[in-house]
């Protein structure tokens, strides 16, 4: 065939599943019936959006207990704070009496007025009135209950709170704005004890879909974030849907199949809503690798090698010549050429298309058509 320029892509196709952007199961602990069930599958859901409803007699009786509890707690230690301040001021008061007391006694032994044991007890009782005056927990001047009553109040609380959490679970809301796509329970149902584990709902953003392609590590050095990916799928019906690389994962992973290759799991973004794409389906991923323009091309079947190096033949005088070449941008059915020994390419050169290496230097060869 003659040689001719022209311009040639390399590119990559990869094929994966479709999914949305954001996705949630919903699940549910509290041991309940659902008395309601407001979405079905396809509902568009909003976050905060209540989705089903569960039986929350047993849960209000729970959270008026612990309110009981919690109220308790506090009237507990404010009768403990009214005790301890009244305590304390007569502490107080007894501590100075005593103090006054001892003081007094103590020029009185001076002056031979009152015995030793008298001096002894009066030291006595104003030790036993400090002591009963510091036994007391004391802020800003004020004598309060010990911490063991706040103790019982957080408790209290955390419980309180607790309970009235699980009270407002009773109504499981949406979590992110979305599309329901699955519904696995129903009213009537425990809540806890949906089929086989699975959740009570599943919704995904389908606003903006991925598509999760893994690539081989032999190729993996080609494909950059940011780069362009054109989109097909029966689901299109011959139109395409345009992408763009947005993460490729560090690590790679087994490819399966007994295979000892690794591929690395990337992440392609469906541009645009317009497109006819819906998650749950495989797409295929085309992205383009490299390009050149208006080069040297043959087909990749005219290449061949020596074992070392790479030639394409061409016929000049009626005689075999090859040229010893490099590979440019491979587009699969055609390859671009480039000569290492300084032969000047021209356009209309005779190639053939299917040599090998038995086609020496200088054999004879006859064009047929």
């Amino acid at each position: 065939m003659p040689l001719a320029k022209q311009d040639v892509q390399e590119k990559l196709t990869v094929s994966g599943p479709v999914s949305g952007t954001d996705s949630v199961d919903v699940v549910s602990n509290i041991h309940a019936e659902i008395t309601a069930m407001n979405v079905k599958e396809g509902d568009t859901v909003t976050k905060g959006q209540v989705l089903a409803v569960v039986d929350s007699t047993d849960l209000e009786r729970e959270v008026q207990i612990a309110q009981n509890a919690y109220d308790l707690a506090v009237a507990n230690k404010q009768e403990k704070d009214k005790e301890a301040a009244l305590g304390y001021e007569k502490a107080v008061q007894d501590f100075q009496k005593a103090s006054l007391d001892h003081s007094r006694n103590s020029q009185l032994f001076a002056t031979g007025d009152i015995s030793q044991m008298e001096l002894e007890t009066s030291a006595n009782a104003l030790n036993d009135a400090r002591r009963q005056m510091e036994g007391y927990t004391v802020e800003n001047g004020r004598g309060v209950a010990d911490s063991s009553y706040a103790i019982q109040i957080q408790n209290a609380a955390f419980d309180l709170e607790k309970k009235k959490e699980e009270l407002d679970n009773t109504q499981i809301k949406s979590t992110i704005d979305g599309t329901v796509v699955r519904v696995n329970s129903k009213v009537g149902q425990f809540a806890d004890k949906v089929e086989d584990d699975k959740p009570i709902l599943s919704i995904e953003n389908l606003e903006q879909l991925e598509l999760e392609i893994k690539v081989s590590e032999f190729s993996i050095g080609k494909v950059k974030v940011g780069q362009m990916a054109v989109i097909t799928a029966d689901i299109l019906d011959g139109e395409t849907a345009e992408g763009e690389v947005i993460k490729i994962s560090p690590t790679g992973e087994e490819k399966g199949g007994g295979s000892t290759e690794r591929v690395i799991p990337t992440t392609i973004r469906v541009d645009g809503g317009s497109s006819k794409l819906i998650a749950g389906i495989t797409a295929k991923a085309e992205l383009l690798i490299r390009e050149a323009k208006d080069v040297f091309v043959v087909p990749t079947s005219a290449l061949f090698d020596d074992g070392e190096v790479t030639y394409i033949a061409i016929v000049q005088d009626m005689k075999v010549k090859r040229i010893p070449v490099t590979m440019g941008v491979d587009g699969d059915v055609v390859v671009e050429v480039i000569p290492t020994d300084g032969t000047v390419l021209e356009e209309g050169m005779q190639v053939i298309t299917n040599p090998g290496p038995h086609l020496a230097d200088g054999a004879a060869v006859l064009i047929t058509q």
